[in-house]
Protein backbone atom coordinates (compact mmCIF):
# COMPACT_ATOMS: atom_id res chain seq x y z
CA UNK A 1 0.00 0.00 0.00
CA UNK A 2 1.58 3.11 -0.79
CA UNK A 3 1.88 6.34 1.60
CA UNK A 4 -1.25 7.77 -0.50
CA UNK A 5 -3.09 5.24 -0.18
CA UNK A 6 -2.68 5.04 3.44
CA UNK A 7 -3.56 8.49 4.15
CA UNK A 8 -6.45 8.08 2.32
CA UNK A 9 -7.99 5.61 4.66
CA UNK A 10 -6.75 7.48 7.71
CA UNK A 11 -8.81 10.36 5.96
CA UNK A 12 -11.77 8.24 5.49
CA UNK A 13 -11.93 6.79 9.05
CA UNK A 14 -11.29 10.16 11.02
CA UNK A 15 -14.32 11.72 9.26
CA UNK A 16 -16.28 8.87 9.76
CA UNK A 17 -15.96 9.23 13.59
CA UNK A 18 -16.37 12.90 13.51
CA UNK A 19 -19.71 12.59 11.92
CA UNK A 20 -20.78 9.54 14.03
CA UNK A 21 -19.53 12.00 17.14
CA UNK A 22 -21.85 14.87 15.91
CA UNK A 23 -25.06 12.92 14.98
CA UNK A 24 -25.13 11.49 18.40
CA UNK A 25 -24.72 14.70 19.63
CA UNK A 26 -27.41 16.26 17.87
CA UNK A 27 -30.00 14.09 18.95
CA UNK A 28 -32.57 15.52 21.41
CA UNK A 29 -34.79 14.07 23.62
CA UNK A 30 -38.17 15.90 22.62
CA UNK A 31 -41.56 15.65 24.06
CA UNK A 32 -45.06 17.78 24.87
CA UNK A 33 -46.75 18.33 27.72
CA UNK A 34 -49.31 16.24 29.24
CA UNK A 35 -51.78 17.02 31.27
CA UNK A 36 -52.88 14.78 34.29
CA UNK A 37 -52.69 14.90 37.84
CA UNK A 38 -50.40 15.60 40.24
CA UNK A 39 -49.85 15.22 44.09
CA UNK A 40 -47.80 17.03 46.33
CA UNK A 41 -46.31 14.96 49.03
CA UNK A 42 -44.01 15.05 52.10
CA UNK A 43 -41.76 12.00 52.31
CA UNK A 44 -41.15 10.58 55.65
CA UNK A 45 -39.31 7.28 57.19
CA UNK A 46 -40.91 5.42 59.32
CA UNK A 47 -40.91 1.87 61.77
CA UNK A 48 -44.51 -0.03 62.28
CA UNK A 49 -44.88 0.02 66.25
CA UNK A 50 -47.41 -2.24 68.28
CA UNK A 51 -50.04 0.05 70.08
CA UNK A 52 -48.74 0.34 73.58
CA UNK A 53 -45.53 -1.57 73.47
CA UNK A 54 -43.37 -0.88 75.74
CA UNK A 55 -39.57 -2.27 76.95
CA UNK A 56 -39.92 -4.31 80.21
CA UNK A 57 -37.70 -2.92 82.74
CA UNK A 58 -37.29 -4.14 85.83
CA UNK A 59 -37.11 -2.30 89.38
CA UNK A 60 -34.14 -4.29 90.79
CA UNK A 61 -31.04 -6.03 89.88
CA UNK A 62 -31.12 -9.66 90.20
CA UNK A 63 -30.41 -13.12 88.45
CA UNK A 64 -33.25 -14.85 86.73
CA UNK A 65 -34.59 -17.54 87.74
CA UNK A 66 -37.85 -18.25 85.82
CA UNK A 67 -38.92 -17.06 82.50
CA UNK A 68 -42.95 -17.80 82.83
CA UNK A 69 -43.46 -16.84 78.98
CA UNK A 70 -42.32 -17.27 75.18
CA UNK A 71 -41.79 -15.03 72.26
CA UNK A 72 -45.21 -14.33 70.60
CA UNK A 73 -46.86 -15.39 73.62
CA UNK A 74 -50.46 -13.88 74.32
CA UNK A 75 -50.22 -12.67 78.18
CA UNK A 76 -53.17 -10.46 80.44
CA UNK A 77 -52.09 -7.62 82.19
CA UNK A 78 -51.08 -8.32 85.26
CA UNK A 79 -49.23 -11.99 84.24
CA UNK A 80 -45.69 -12.69 84.99
CA UNK A 81 -43.37 -12.55 82.75
CA UNK A 82 -39.79 -13.24 84.62
CA UNK A 83 -38.87 -13.99 87.96
CA UNK A 84 -35.46 -12.81 89.60
CA UNK A 85 -33.84 -14.55 92.80
CA UNK A 86 -35.49 -12.97 95.78
CA UNK A 87 -33.87 -14.50 98.96
CA UNK A 88 -32.52 -11.55 100.26
CA UNK A 89 -35.69 -9.61 100.05
CA UNK A 90 -37.61 -13.22 100.94
CA UNK A 91 -35.37 -12.61 104.37
CA UNK A 92 -36.07 -9.31 104.80
CA UNK A 93 -40.15 -9.82 104.63
CA UNK A 94 -39.86 -12.30 107.45
CA UNK A 95 -37.94 -10.63 109.50
CA UNK A 96 -40.56 -7.50 108.97
CA UNK A 97 -43.11 -10.00 109.86
CA UNK A 98 -41.48 -10.78 113.09
CA UNK A 99 -41.01 -7.46 114.15
CA UNK A 100 -44.41 -6.79 113.03
CA UNK A 101 -45.59 -9.56 115.71
CA UNK A 102 -43.09 -8.37 118.67
CA UNK A 103 -44.27 -4.29 118.47
CA UNK A 104 -48.26 -5.60 118.02
CA UNK A 105 -50.68 -4.38 120.36
CA UNK A 106 -51.80 -8.17 120.70
CA UNK A 107 -48.35 -9.15 122.31
CA UNK A 108 -48.11 -6.04 124.42
CA UNK A 109 -51.31 -6.81 126.60
CA UNK A 110 -48.72 -7.16 130.15
CA UNK A 111 -46.99 -4.01 129.36
CA UNK A 112 -50.68 -2.28 129.23
CA UNK A 113 -52.02 -3.59 131.65
CA UNK A 114 -49.30 -3.54 134.35
CA UNK A 115 -49.33 0.53 133.34
CA UNK A 116 -53.37 0.50 133.90
CA UNK A 117 -53.00 -1.04 137.28
CA UNK A 118 -50.62 1.65 138.53
CA UNK A 119 -52.47 4.37 136.94
CA UNK A 120 -55.79 2.64 139.29
CA UNK A 121 -53.59 2.17 142.50
CA UNK A 122 -52.43 5.94 141.73
CA UNK A 123 -56.36 6.98 141.75
CA UNK A 124 -56.87 5.16 144.84
CA UNK A 125 -54.21 6.62 146.42
CA UNK A 126 -54.58 9.95 145.46
CA UNK A 127 -58.63 9.71 146.32
CA UNK A 128 -57.78 8.93 149.90
CA UNK A 129 -54.92 11.53 150.31
CA UNK A 130 -57.80 14.26 149.08
CA UNK A 131 -60.06 12.63 151.69
CA UNK A 132 -57.70 12.70 154.85
CA UNK A 133 -56.89 16.12 153.67
CA UNK A 134 -60.11 17.08 154.03
CA UNK A 135 -60.81 15.82 157.55
CA UNK A 136 -57.47 16.82 158.33
CA UNK A 137 -58.72 20.64 157.53
CA UNK A 138 -62.01 20.11 159.11
CA UNK A 139 -60.10 18.92 162.53
CA UNK A 140 -57.52 22.31 162.23
CA UNK A 141 -60.49 24.51 161.71
CA UNK A 142 -61.93 22.77 165.11
CA UNK A 143 -58.36 23.31 166.59
CA UNK A 144 -57.95 19.72 166.81
CA UNK A 145 -54.31 18.54 165.94
CA UNK A 146 -51.20 20.28 165.20
CA UNK A 147 -50.31 22.68 161.56
CA UNK A 148 -47.57 20.46 161.11
CA UNK A 149 -50.01 17.52 160.90
CA UNK A 150 -51.95 19.42 158.49
CA UNK A 151 -48.41 20.45 156.47
CA UNK A 152 -47.73 16.86 156.08
CA UNK A 153 -51.43 15.89 154.49
CA UNK A 154 -51.13 18.39 152.04
CA UNK A 155 -47.65 17.22 151.20
CA UNK A 156 -48.89 12.94 150.93
CA UNK A 157 -52.23 14.65 148.56
CA UNK A 158 -49.32 16.11 146.29
CA UNK A 159 -47.47 13.60 145.86
CA UNK A 160 -50.33 11.31 145.67
CA UNK A 161 -51.45 13.55 142.67
CA UNK A 162 -47.77 13.88 141.10
CA UNK A 163 -47.81 10.11 141.21
CA UNK A 164 -51.42 9.69 139.60
CA UNK A 165 -50.20 12.64 136.97
CA UNK A 166 -47.06 10.52 136.24
CA UNK A 167 -49.08 6.98 135.95
CA UNK A 168 -51.49 8.98 133.48
CA UNK A 169 -48.55 9.96 131.18
CA UNK A 170 -47.06 6.90 131.06
CA UNK A 171 -50.03 4.90 130.05
CA UNK A 172 -50.69 7.29 127.33
CA UNK A 173 -47.34 7.02 126.03
CA UNK A 174 -47.23 3.47 125.84
CA UNK A 175 -50.10 3.66 124.00
CA UNK A 176 -49.19 6.11 121.43
CA UNK A 177 -45.58 4.22 121.35
CA UNK A 178 -47.13 0.59 120.70
CA UNK A 179 -49.85 2.39 117.83
CA UNK A 180 -46.42 3.95 116.60
CA UNK A 181 -44.42 0.31 116.52
CA UNK A 182 -47.45 -1.55 115.29
CA UNK A 183 -47.99 1.30 111.93
CA UNK A 184 -44.63 1.10 111.27
CA UNK A 185 -43.86 -2.35 111.38
CA UNK A 186 -47.24 -2.74 109.52
CA UNK A 187 -45.69 -0.45 107.07
CA UNK A 188 -42.11 -1.98 107.23
CA UNK A 189 -44.36 -5.95 106.14
CA UNK A 190 -46.25 -3.90 103.48
CA UNK A 191 -42.53 -2.57 101.63
CA UNK A 192 -40.90 -5.51 102.06
CA UNK A 193 -43.90 -7.48 100.10
CA UNK A 194 -43.83 -4.97 97.82
CA UNK A 195 -40.36 -5.13 97.02
CA UNK A 196 -41.33 -9.06 96.62
CA UNK A 197 -43.29 -8.52 93.92
CA UNK A 198 -40.31 -6.35 92.27
CA UNK A 199 -38.56 -9.11 91.99
CA UNK A 200 -41.56 -10.96 89.62
CA UNK A 201 -42.59 -8.61 86.65
CA UNK A 202 -45.24 -8.85 85.45
CA UNK A 203 -47.18 -7.33 81.82
CA UNK A 204 -48.80 -4.17 82.64
CA UNK A 205 -51.30 -4.79 79.57
CA UNK A 206 -52.99 -7.15 77.52
CA UNK A 207 -51.02 -7.72 74.82
CA UNK A 208 -48.14 -9.90 73.19
CA UNK A 209 -44.65 -10.73 74.00
CA UNK A 210 -42.32 -9.82 71.01
CA UNK A 211 -39.11 -10.04 72.75
CA UNK A 212 -37.33 -11.76 75.24
CA UNK A 213 -33.77 -10.29 76.10
CA UNK A 214 -32.76 -12.42 78.70
CA UNK A 215 -32.10 -16.20 79.89
CA UNK A 216 -32.22 -18.05 83.00
CA UNK A 217 -29.18 -17.70 84.89
CA UNK A 218 -28.20 -14.03 83.20
CA UNK A 219 -28.27 -10.83 85.28
CA UNK A 220 -31.13 -8.57 84.86
CA UNK A 221 -30.17 -4.90 85.64
CA UNK A 222 -32.69 -1.42 85.67
CA UNK A 223 -30.32 -0.20 82.86
CA UNK A 224 -31.30 -2.31 80.53
CA UNK A 225 -34.84 -3.80 78.83
CA UNK A 226 -35.61 -7.47 79.82
CA UNK A 227 -38.20 -7.98 77.09
CA UNK A 228 -40.51 -6.03 74.77
CA UNK A 229 -44.18 -6.31 75.11
CA UNK A 230 -47.12 -4.43 72.76
CA UNK A 231 -50.53 -4.89 71.49
CA UNK A 232 -51.46 -8.37 70.13
CA UNK A 233 -53.66 -6.75 66.67
CA UNK A 234 -53.70 -2.79 66.86
CA UNK A 235 -50.50 -1.15 64.63
CA UNK A 236 -49.47 1.93 63.73
CA UNK A 237 -46.32 3.78 61.86
CA UNK A 238 -44.28 5.62 63.78
CA UNK A 239 -42.62 8.61 61.47
CA UNK A 240 -39.82 11.24 61.48
CA UNK A 241 -40.53 14.31 59.47
CA UNK A 242 -38.01 16.63 58.52
CA UNK A 243 -37.91 19.76 60.13
CA UNK A 244 -37.74 21.69 56.07
CA UNK A 245 -41.63 19.62 55.41
CA UNK A 246 -43.40 19.93 59.57
CA UNK A 247 -45.02 23.21 58.71
CA UNK A 248 -46.62 21.22 55.55
CA UNK A 249 -48.19 18.62 57.26
CA UNK A 250 -51.00 18.68 59.96
CA UNK A 251 -53.07 15.89 61.51
CA UNK A 252 -55.90 14.26 59.67
CA UNK A 253 -53.91 13.99 55.82
CA UNK A 254 -53.55 10.67 53.62
CA UNK A 255 -49.88 8.63 54.31
CA UNK A 256 -49.43 6.02 51.62
CA UNK A 257 -46.86 3.33 53.17
CA UNK A 258 -44.58 1.20 51.63
CA UNK A 259 -42.55 -1.42 53.57
CA UNK A 260 -39.48 -3.51 52.32
CA UNK A 261 -41.90 -6.89 53.58
CA UNK A 262 -44.47 -6.19 51.06
CA UNK A 263 -42.72 -5.70 48.02
CA UNK A 264 -45.46 -3.71 45.48
CA UNK A 265 -47.88 -3.03 47.82
CA UNK A 266 -49.02 0.31 49.18
CA UNK A 267 -51.12 0.80 51.86
CA UNK A 268 -53.05 3.64 53.47
CA UNK A 269 -52.73 5.50 56.46
CA UNK A 270 -53.85 8.68 57.83
CA UNK A 271 -52.18 11.14 60.07
CA UNK A 272 -53.17 10.72 63.39
CA UNK A 273 -50.14 12.90 65.81
CA UNK A 274 -47.19 14.81 65.37
CA UNK A 275 -45.35 15.44 68.43
CA UNK A 276 -44.48 19.25 69.03
CA UNK A 277 -40.85 18.95 70.13
CA UNK A 278 -37.69 18.66 67.04
CA UNK A 279 -35.32 16.03 67.75
CA UNK A 280 -32.11 18.27 67.80
CA UNK A 281 -29.75 15.36 67.05
CA UNK A 282 -31.98 14.03 63.86
CA UNK A 283 -33.60 17.39 62.84
CA UNK A 284 -36.90 15.70 62.72
CA UNK A 285 -39.93 15.54 64.22
CA UNK A 286 -42.10 12.26 65.44
CA UNK A 287 -45.39 11.55 64.05
CA UNK A 288 -47.81 8.77 64.49
CA UNK A 289 -50.20 7.64 62.01
CA UNK A 290 -52.74 4.66 61.69
CA UNK A 291 -53.66 2.51 59.21
CA UNK A 292 -56.86 2.81 57.27
CA UNK A 293 -56.50 -1.63 56.86
CA UNK A 294 -53.86 -3.11 58.99
CA UNK A 295 -51.42 -5.92 56.49
CA UNK A 296 -51.74 -9.04 57.61
CA UNK A 297 -48.74 -10.57 59.06
CA UNK A 298 -47.21 -7.35 60.49
CA UNK A 299 -44.71 -6.77 62.91
CA UNK A 300 -43.18 -4.34 65.00
CA UNK A 301 -39.90 -2.58 64.12
CA UNK A 302 -40.55 -3.27 60.32
CA UNK A 303 -39.28 -0.21 58.21
CA UNK A 304 -41.33 1.29 56.08
CA UNK A 305 -41.20 4.67 53.88
CA UNK A 306 -44.11 7.33 53.77
CA UNK A 307 -45.59 9.97 51.72
CA UNK A 308 -47.73 12.23 53.03
CA UNK A 309 -50.25 14.10 51.06
CA UNK A 310 -49.51 17.48 50.92
CA UNK A 311 -52.40 17.93 47.82
CA UNK A 312 -53.91 16.76 44.71
CA UNK A 313 -54.61 18.17 41.83
CA UNK A 314 -56.71 16.18 39.45
CA UNK A 315 -56.06 18.14 36.07
CA UNK A 316 -52.70 20.06 35.47
CA UNK A 317 -50.40 20.22 32.42
CA UNK A 318 -47.11 18.50 33.57
CA UNK A 319 -43.75 18.27 32.29
CA UNK A 320 -40.68 15.88 34.13
CA UNK A 321 -38.41 18.04 36.06
CA UNK A 322 -35.37 16.89 34.16
CA UNK A 323 -37.16 19.15 31.46
CA UNK A 324 -36.92 22.09 33.86
CA UNK A 325 -34.35 24.33 33.34
CA UNK A 326 -33.13 27.21 36.49
CA UNK A 327 -36.70 26.37 38.02
CA UNK A 328 -38.80 28.67 35.88
CA UNK A 329 -37.89 27.70 31.91
CA UNK A 330 -38.23 25.53 29.56
CA UNK A 331 -35.99 25.41 26.36
CA UNK A 332 -38.32 24.81 23.15
CA UNK A 333 -37.39 22.84 19.81
CA UNK A 334 -36.78 26.01 18.58
CA UNK A 335 -33.79 26.85 20.64
CA UNK A 336 -36.22 29.50 22.44
CA UNK A 337 -35.64 29.77 26.05
CA UNK A 338 -39.02 30.35 27.59
CA UNK A 339 -40.18 31.43 31.21
CA UNK A 340 -42.69 29.24 32.91
CA UNK A 341 -44.89 29.45 35.77
CA UNK A 342 -44.70 26.35 37.91
CA UNK A 343 -46.93 24.89 40.81
CA UNK A 344 -46.94 21.53 42.52
CA UNK A 345 -43.37 19.61 41.98
CA UNK A 346 -43.11 15.81 43.45
CA UNK A 347 -40.15 13.87 42.50
CA UNK A 348 -40.91 13.42 39.25
CA UNK A 349 -42.41 15.92 37.50
CA UNK A 350 -43.93 19.52 37.61
CA UNK A 351 -46.82 21.26 37.27
CA UNK A 352 -47.09 24.12 34.43
CA UNK A 353 -49.47 26.87 35.41
CA UNK A 354 -48.33 29.09 32.35
CA UNK A 355 -46.06 29.76 30.02
CA UNK A 356 -46.51 27.06 27.64
CA UNK A 357 -49.29 24.40 26.40
CA UNK A 358 -49.36 20.77 25.40
CA UNK A 359 -48.64 21.50 21.75
CA UNK A 360 -45.67 22.64 22.70
CA UNK A 361 -42.37 20.63 21.69
CA UNK A 362 -39.79 20.87 24.29
CA UNK A 363 -36.47 19.25 25.00
CA UNK A 364 -34.47 18.25 27.57
CA UNK A 365 -31.88 21.38 28.72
Amino acid sequence: MTFKHSFLLKFILVSSTIVLFFSCENKVSIIHPIEESITHSVYASGTIKSKNQYDVFTKVNGIVEEIFVIEGQVVKKGQPIIKLNNANAALNYENAKIAANYNSIQSNVEKLQQAKTELEVATLKMDNEASLLDRQKKMWAQEIGTKNELDQRALSYKNATSLFQASKLRLADLKKQLDFQTSQSSKNVAISAVNMNDFIIKSQINGKVYNINKEKGEMATTQSAIAVVGDASNFYIELQIDEFDIAKVRPGLKVLINMDSYKGQTFEATLDKIYPIMNERSKSFKAEASFVKTPENIYPNLSAESNIIIEVKPKVITIPRAYLLEDNFVILLNKEKRKVVTGLMDYEKVEIISGITIKDEIVKP
